[in-house]
């Protein structure tokens, strides 16, 4: 396998684990929590804005995660899910330390860091926005 097909492979891998667990919370959200009850949930937490905030995220992880499985738009949604996970870490992990099983940051620090590291590399080959962008399959002529 060639490099670049091993990074492609290695993002389509990340993208796709990223993808399901941010399309399960996503759905969560809207069907077992409810849009109310995430609501409420968010309020006590202390997210500011709670109302407004707790449907755009359940949103943004529904759609966001199905569009990471696609490799869609997958620099913005990814810098969208990031800044998604950083929220969680400050304004309700952060003072729990980092074990999950005390409430803490782990979980929602490696989506925040996995997401960045796919704002920054891009979804790789295998994906529709290399589709879009005419990348996939692209091979470049080699001089002698």
């Amino acid at each position: 396998m060639k490099k670049s097909s091993a990074t492609s492979a290695a993002l389509l891998i990340l993208r796709v684990a990223l993808g399901v667990i941010f399309t399960a919370h996503g759905w969560q959200k809207f069907n077992e929590f409810t849009i109310a009850g995430t609501q409420a949930s968010f309020a006590q937490m202390g997210v500011p804005a709670a109302d407004v905030v707790a449907p755009v995220v359940a949103v943004l992880e529904l759609a966001g995660g199905v569009a990471l499985i696609l490799g869609l738009f997958t620099r913005i949604v990814a810098a969208l899910l990031a800044l998604d996970m950083l929220g969680a870490l400050f304004l309700v992990h952060a003072a729990a330390g980092i074990y999950v099983t005390n409430g803490g940051y782990e979980l929602v620090l490696i989506l925040a860091a996995s997401a960045a590291a796919l704002s920054l590399a891009g979804a790789g080959g295998f994906s529709i926005d290399a589709a879009f962008s005419g990348r996939r399959g692209r091979r470049t002529k080699t001089t002698a």
